[in-house]
């Protein structure tokens, strides 16, 4: 656990330019504290033990500001920059080097239960300040979602979506044609 938030913690030294120590990171960053008590949460929930996994994602939420369902899964190097009102529902999958600002919900759009209902999101991705990316939805790898947009909608690799609802604005072809080696008409 200790190397784990050493690296989390180096991760988001690297990524925020207002973090001037490793110490700050690791006693002041509301991100790291949150990702580290749903790390706890998570391993308590893939066991079944669901009211000890929520009773910490609630200590968590209390604390941080940040609420994040025990169910979620998520990839190494997650930075949430500012954090307050973070919402990261229960069948919600983040990938890795996955940046989250502030205000960001990665929700449901029903009330199924056992079915996926949260979005998926890929590598490299970027959620700006108070995004609500809805839905069992996919964000491609590498894509970038602006502040405020709704997402309703997969994203493709790559892309970069504004508005509500959110719509392709850019497409970085080069890299996505270089890295993704699949067929553009399958994300357009």
């Amino acid at each position: 656990m200790f190397k784990m938030i050493i690296e989390e913690a180096k991760n988001i030294l690297k990524k925020d330019p207002a973090a001037k120590s490793l110490l700050e990171v690791i006693l002041l960053y509301p991100g790291l504290h949150a990702l580290i008590y749903h790390r706890i949460a998570h391993w308590f929930y893939v066991r079944k033990h669901f009211v000890i996994a929520r009773w910490i994602s609630q200590f968590a939420r209390h604390r941080t500001g940040i609420e994040i369902h025990p169910g979620a899964k998520i990839g190494k190097g997650l930075f949430i920059d500012h954090g307050m009102g973070v919402v990261i529902g229960e069948t919600a999958e983040i990938g890795n080097n996955v940046t989250i600002f502030h205000g960001v919900t990665l929700g449901g759009t029903g009330k199924e239960k056992d079915v996926k209902r949260h979005p998926t999101v890929g590598d490299n991705v970027v959620i700006g300040a108070g995004a609500k990316v809805l839905g069992p939805i996919k964000i491609g790898n590498n894509a970038k979602i602006g502040a405020n947009a709704v997402v309703l909608k997969d994203v493709p690799p790559y892309a970069t979506v504004v508005g509500i609802p959110a719509k392709v604005v850019k497409i970085d072809y080069e890299a996505f044609k270089d890295k993704e080696n699949i067929v553009y008409g399958l994300w357009l």
